[in-house]
């Protein structure tokens, strides 16, 4: 059976056959739990009429808490007043965690919210490009988003200076990149100078403040970083504040330039971010990677495509998606190669980025110089990374069955980009009810470009500037015209696949991407194997409007020890 926390049925996939398998597969295997742990909310929840269906596939916990009662394993975050409402709203909202059971998380709006910016889609490769530009379009930052994020940031800020006036607070992490999802979370740091880490002193003093809770706080003072969790009651943005930490600000600062250098990543790393947040891997501690690998792993797949057309912004984003997927979801050698951006970008042997590192230090499977630390591996604590990749591999297997030579089995009335992303009703209503309750004053400081070296303190609050990279916006302006066709790739480019002959070789001295028409410079001249070698695999994309076809080759001796 299909794993649920990575993918679900398509519709060619609906039929007989298909109920036939599942009533097998539910027989043979009666112990299995078909729904995850959930808790109607909302009208399905107060009303009464849950359906039996949902009954019965309730485990005795969640009755319990349809019927007010608590288990002893209860989450915590669940307050004593969202159990009396009979509400339970999930930690992750965005979660479409087996979805084939639980369609009504996309029920209004079909899990696909951005397809309502455009009257029509073209077919294949093309529609899939047009896709991605509607979801960046839909799901960057709302001026009225970035205006409340700005809010929670200046309350906690005034809360740290009335307390030590001389401390600089400041923020870093997606919200300082422009780069968050409606549900991120803010990232602070806290500078200042003080004997030991005043953790819990921050943390009686939010309360007393009535920013948080008790159940909407967390000090961690035995973690690595050791940081204080919460969450804003007024607006269920969810915080994250440390100490005297510069890291963060720094990796900021480079993301945001590399954002000017590829224009096109932004929206790959909206669409990736999406994608790992509703399958509950966009972070470390819950078995997949962090944002941060996520973006260098986007930067390192520009820098070194074989197409140079890749950095243009005019590129088709449809191919470059497939692309990332097929790269780090089929080709990427996890076992032996480690990724570096610096200098331009190459792929280097894990033993030699081992030799940078502490004498204990044992490379991790997904490994990433810090590119502005070369003895820190951004990746060494993501244990759950192959079943990241195992989630870009079926990515792009259910792609390419929307846009290769079998895309005739394929409803084209539906979404292509909705095949492995789905956007939650409750998201979209989350961003609805921020756009009502938060208008944006006439002067505000949205409206402002600042520079990177900013701090907060008690006077004020400067925002990040390109919060939603690009210029700001006014009010509304987010929604794409939907007839126009600027942001459609051209007849050239529907063809993409024809413009050079290129293929990803581990064959010879290459060590990244191999462009055999244009030999790139600054490569490693040590052989990489930083690809896994398989068998001959081809595919062919359609160019719809021409009626040429293009082929992309791979050829790789199976010389793997595992036989793959």
């Amino acid at each position: 059976m299909m794993d649920p926390n990575i993918g679900w049925f398509q519709e060619e996939h609906k039929g007989p056959a298909l109920d036939l398998w599942n009533s097998i597969w539910i027989n043979s295997n009666p112990t299995i739990e078909r729904q995850p742990e959930y808790i109607p909310f909302g009208d399905e929840a107060t009303d009464g009429n849950v359906s039996a269906n949902h009954m019965s596939r309730m485990s005795t916990n969640q009755l319990n808490a349809m019927n007010g009662k608590v288990s002893a394993n209860k989450n915590p975050i669940v307050s004593n007043s969202q159990t009396q409402n009979k509400r339970f709203r999930r930690d992750n909202p965005a979660s479409t965690y087996h979805l084939n059971e639980n369609l009504h998380l996309v029920s209004k709006y079909m899990g696909t919210p951005w397809r309502r910016l455009r009257q029509h889609y073209e077919p294949g490769i093309i529609g899939l490009h047009e896709e991605v530009e509607d979801f960046y379009n839909y799901m960057k930052p709302r001026p009225e988003e970035h205006f409340m994020r700005e809010d929670v940031v200046k309350r906690i800020s005034k809360v740290v200076n009335e307390v030590w006036p001389h401390a600089k607070v400041d923020y870093f992490g997606s919200f300082r990149t422009g780069l968050y999802l409606p549900t991120s979370d803010i990232d602070m740091v806290v500078v200042g100078k003080w004997e030991s880490i005043p953790l819990f002193t921050l943390e009686k003093k939010l309360l007393d403040s009535g920013i948080v809770d008790e159940t909407t706080i967390k000090v961690l003072d035995k973690a690595s970083v050791p940081i204080i969790k919460l969450t804003d009651l007024q607006t269920n943005v969810r915080v994250d504040i440390s100490f005297n930490t510069s890291n963060g600000i720094r990796s900021a600062k480079l993301i945001k330039h590399y954002k000017k250098q590829f224009p096109n990543l932004p929206k790959l790393v909206l669409v990736l971010k999406q994608f790992l947040l509703q399958r509950d891997l966009k972070e470390v501690f819950t078995g997949g990677i962090s944002s941060y690998s996520l973006i260098l792993m986007v930067i390192s797949f520009i820098q070194l495509h074989p197409r140079r057309e890749a950095q243009n912004p005019n590129t088709n984003l449809g191919v470059l998606l497939l692309e990332f997927f097929e790269l780090y979801g089929r080709l990427f050698n996890y076992y032996r190669v480690g990724i570096r951006i610096k200098d331009g970008g190459s792929y280097v042997s894990k033993t030699e980025i081992q030799k940078q590192m502490d004498p204990n230090y044992r490379p991790s499977i997904l490994c990433i110089e810090d590119p502005l630390n070369p003895s820190n591996d951004i990746g060494k604590s993501s244990y759950g990374a192959i079943m990241v990749k195992q989630a870009f591999e079926y990515a792009f297997d259910t792609l390419h069955q929307a846009v290769g030579p079998l895309s005739a089995t394929v409803d084209p009335n539906q979404s292509i980009l909705g095949r492995i992303i789905r956007v939650t009703d409750e998201v979209v209503e989350y961003r609805e009810e921020i756009s009502k309750k938060f208008t944006i004053p006439k002067k505000n400081s949205i409206a402002s470009t600042h520079s990177d070296d900013h701090s907060t303190s008690s006077s004020g609050l400067d925002s990040s500037d390109d919060y939603s990279d690009n210029e700001t916006e006014s009010h509304g302006i987010y929604k794409q015209n939907t007839n126009s066709s600027r942001n459609s790739p051209t007849n050239t480019q529907r063809n993409y696949y024809n413009n050079k002959s290129h293929h990803y070789s581990n064959q010879t001295t290459g060590n990244q991407f191999r462009n055999t028409n244009n030999n790139r410079d600054n490569r490693d001249s040590k052989p990489q194997n930083f690809l896994q070698n398989r068998n001959t695999n081809s595919y062919r994309f359609q160019g719809r409007n021409s009626g040429q076809t293009a082929r992309k080759k791979y050829t790789f001796p199976n010389n793997r020890k595992d036989g793959n």
